[in-house]
């Protein structure tokens, strides 16, 4: 079975003590997870150690990046390389998130960069793909997704591509309050396995997880996480909630 995942993004909210206590709130309602389950946060750097440090003694769950540079590194003040992720044992990082392609331009050759020098720092990237509100109006998004993956990821053989979790989010629901119906979840989500099985075999295809990522809250999680093909989700607003989170946790296919 894939692995169903709850994946937490806090983006740039909470303070170090703040996420202290989220987290503490919800290691506290003991969720034991089974071998196909897991739960990542996804932190602000600074939150790295202590978040990996809360959830050391966890099965299953585990500490993520919310980013990391292009280039190995370098004269690039400010920025975190992969490398320097992996010294302080964060073995995930997210990729390509819709924020980091509109606010700060990153493109698909620069993602399959990051994507590559996590693989090598033993990372295992979380790759966002989805579509913005224009797209799907003009019927589209399954081209525009197509693209992503295969500009970024599809250099890869498939021994690599099949460790990296995919994640789905239709750009006009997140933050928005809109969340993509199930059946939509659904549609979108094996259109993406059907083009990773064209490229590398309904085998390889069927052992990578898709994550839904588009307003993700403990009252629609389990309808979204039912569907065949949804193995979880990356959860945004809805994990800076520790009841929200713990259900959304709960709801995950087991």
């Amino acid at each position: 079975m894939r692995k169903q995942i709850a994946a937490a993004n806090w983006k740039m909210n909470l303070t170090f003590q703040q996420g202290e206590k989220l987290l503490d709130d919800v290691l506290a309602a003991k969720i034991r997870l089974s071998p196909d389950q897991l739960a990542i946060f996804a932190v602000p750097f600074p939150y790295l150690l202590m978040t990996r440090s809360e959830v050391a003694e966890e099965t299953n769950y585990e500490v993520s990046a919310q980013n990391c540079y292009h280039k190995k590194s370098g004269a690039f003040t400010g920025e975190v390389s992969a490398e320097m992720l992996h010294s302080i044992a964060v073995n995930y990082c997210v990729i390509g998130h819709s924020e980091r392609r509109e606010y700060f331009n990153e493109t698909n050759a620069m993602l399959a960069d990051k994507v590559n020098l996590c693989l090598e720092n033993e990372i295992i990237p979380i790759f966002c793909c989805g579509e913005p509100l224009n797209i799907r109006e003009a019927g589209t998004q399954n081209d525009y997704v197509a693209v992503q993956l295969k500009e970024s990821l599809f250099h890869l053989p498939a021994d690599k591509v099949k460790d990296i979790i995919i994640a789905y989010e239709p750009i006009w629901a997140i933050g928005t309050g809109k969340t993509a119906t199930t059946a939509q979840a659904q549609e979108m989500h094996a259109h993406l396995r059907s083009v990773l099985a064209a490229q590398y075999g309904s085998q390889t295809a069927g052992q990578i997880s898709i994550l839904y990522g588009g307003s993700v809250k403990a009252n629609n999680a389990k309808e979204l996480f039912s569907s065949p093909d949804v193995d979880g989700g990356l959860v945004g607003g809805a994990s800076l909630v520790a009841s929200e989170f713990i259900e959304i946790i709960r709801s995950l296919k087991s």
